[in-house]
């Protein structure tokens, strides 16, 4: 096994533990976004797009949302978590510096972006909520919460990513109803 595969079993193995069901297809499924987004993309985008949310994973050190204020304040603070819990894991792997470094520097900015590789990370992650994480958002969280936190992912995503998130489709009429709401919402 290469470096790169043992950080991407290990970094499985630590999200399996999560406590949050969606969080093992999440990483899996940020990462298939990612790479139909850019069937290129490097190793160091590839790993951060499966750790991006690796701090949800361990309940004991997790950053939680309660102890703030301000939603953004949290997720970047989540974000620069995960890069510190990310970091040992590639470094025991015996991954590369630069890309370590680069995987946990795309963690700490996977929330909002700014540069073509945050971007690409950034819109994969969304999708990803869109997509998979959703339907169970919905069941724990309710119309309320989940309706805002949609919002919140929606106006995120770059015009691209916006296209694609308007042919997902939800079998359950409730939730395409609220997906449907965010979008009309959103582009008004």
């Amino acid at each position: 096994m290469d470096n790169i595969d043992c950080a991407k079993q290990k970094i499985r193995a630590v999200i399996a533990g999560s406590q949050v069901p969606e969080d093992p297809r999440h990483a899996d499924n940020t990462l298939e976004w990612l790479l139909h987004l850019e069937p290129d993309a490097g190793d160091a985008l590839q790993l951060a797009a499966l750790a991006h949310d690796i701090d949800r994973a361990i309940e004991e050190v997790k950053v939680r949302r309660e102890d703030f204020d301000d939603y953004d304040v949290f997720k970047a603070t989540h974000a620069r978590h995960g890069a510190e819990l990310l970091r040992p894991i590639l470094t025991a792997c015996g991954v590369a510096r630069d890309i370590t470094d680069e995987a946990c520097r795309l963690v700490v900015v996977h929330e909002v972006g700014g540069e073509p590789q945050a971007n690409l990370l950034k819109d994969a992650d969304s999708i990803s909520y869109f997509d998979v994480n959703l339907p169970l958002y919905f069941q724990r969280e309710g119309w309320d919460e989940t309706k805002r936190r949609s919002h919140w992912g929606y106006r995120r995503l770059t015009p691209r990513a916006k296209d694609i998130v308007k042919h997902i489709d939800h079998e359950d009429e409730e939730l395409a109803r609220l997906l449907r709401e965010v979008i009309d919402e959103g582009v008004s």
